[in-house]
């Protein structure tokens, strides 16, 4: 998760508009990738052709505006006037390979790996890599959106969850939680129909091995929520609307069902958690006003349908491959 801070006034946003742009997110140019990859420190042939893409499942690029600003949260750089995006995404089928590469080459890894081995210390530098790789590609998917929005952004923070971190007690696997330090300030996503809270990790997640809820958590799996919603067109249109007016890009209709603001616990109580049990302090709430996730390449489809294949039936467009 990265949240970033927009030089684009919220009096200025026209949603729609914005919804329009942001569709053409993933056409925005993002310059040499090679360049950028080696300015990360990363292999310049490190899946460039991946780099600045969001992915599938429960990634996204959203722009939000300031619902609740606390005590205190102006102080970390929030104006409540301001725009922001948030940026779920990782390294995409990057870490899937490193690991399925390291489990290839090691019938027993069951056992696991010894840090100080040679295997070891390849499998922890591949996998620095990688979330190294996730890091760039939030920036460069957060700088496409700006593009498309014509606007500047900052980072205001860049926090991974799903990765391995060395403690003082051995290692850390934050699987599902996000890794934080006190004094770091953390996203904690809510669903593309509810708040995002940014909250301040305070000293007492020590206590955690400092991790921390990097989102709500999902309250029914994919299978089950096309049962629930979005049975005809009608209610999965409903899906992609807000009760603030906010609009959700996702050309992928089962992408719409299981993603459905229903699917997913209340991220207001997970922060409310957080705060009872000490680890965190909430500084704002952000609304979300345009959630890209998955939009359909425009000029791909115009050269389908110019394929030989393509015919028309009974005065209406049929595909057929």
């Amino acid at each position: 998760m990265s949240l970033f801070g927009l030089d684009l006034p919220l009096r200025k946003l026209k949603v729609d508009k914005a919804a329009e742009r942001l569709r053409r997110l993933e056409a925005q140019a993002i310059g040499d990738v090679s360049d950028l990859l080696a300015q990360a420190d990363l292999p310049t042939d490190l899946a460039p052709n991946a780099l600045g893409t969001i992915g599938g499942g429960n990634h996204f690029c959203e722009l939000q505006a300031v619902e609740d600003l606390a005590d205190g949260g102006s102080a970390t750089g929030i104006d409540d006037q301001g725009l922001y995006l948030l940026v779920h995404s990782g390294s995409r089928a990057l870490g899937a390979t490193v690991f399925s590469e390291t489990a290839a080459g090691h019938p027993r890894l069951v056992d696991g790996l010894d840090p100080g081995s040679e295997a070891g210390a390849a499998w922890l530098a591949n996998h620095d890599r990688c979330v190294a790789w996730a890091s760039l590609n939030r920036q460069l998917i957060a700088a496409r959106a700006a593009a498309a929005l014509r606007a500047d952004l900052r980072l205001i923070t860049d926090v991974p969850h799903n990765l391995v971190r060395p403690s003082n007690r051995g290692f850390v696997h934050y699987k599902g939680a996000a890794a934080v330090g006190a004094g770091e300030l953390a996203p904690i996503a809510g669903s593309r129909a509810s708040l995002s809270h940014l909250v301040l990790a305070t000293s007492g997640v020590v206590r955690s091995l400092g991790g921390i809820s990097h989102g709500a958590g999902r309250k029914y799996d994919r299978a089950t929520m096309h049962g629930r919603v979005g049975r005809n067109r009608s209610e999965r249109e409903q899906l992609l609307r807000n009760s603030w007016g906010g609009i959700a890009i996702c050309d992928d209709r089962s992408l719409v069902v299981e993603e459905a603001a229903s699917a997913y616990k209340d991220a207001e109580q997970v922060v409310t958690d957080l705060e009872n049990e000490s680890l965190v302090v909430r500084h704002a709430s952000l609304r979300p006003l345009v959630t890209f996730k998955k939009a359909v390449d425009e000029a791909e489809v115009e050269q389908r349908r110019r394929k030989p294949e393509y015919r028309r039936e009974g005065g209406r467009g049929h595909e057929r491959y």
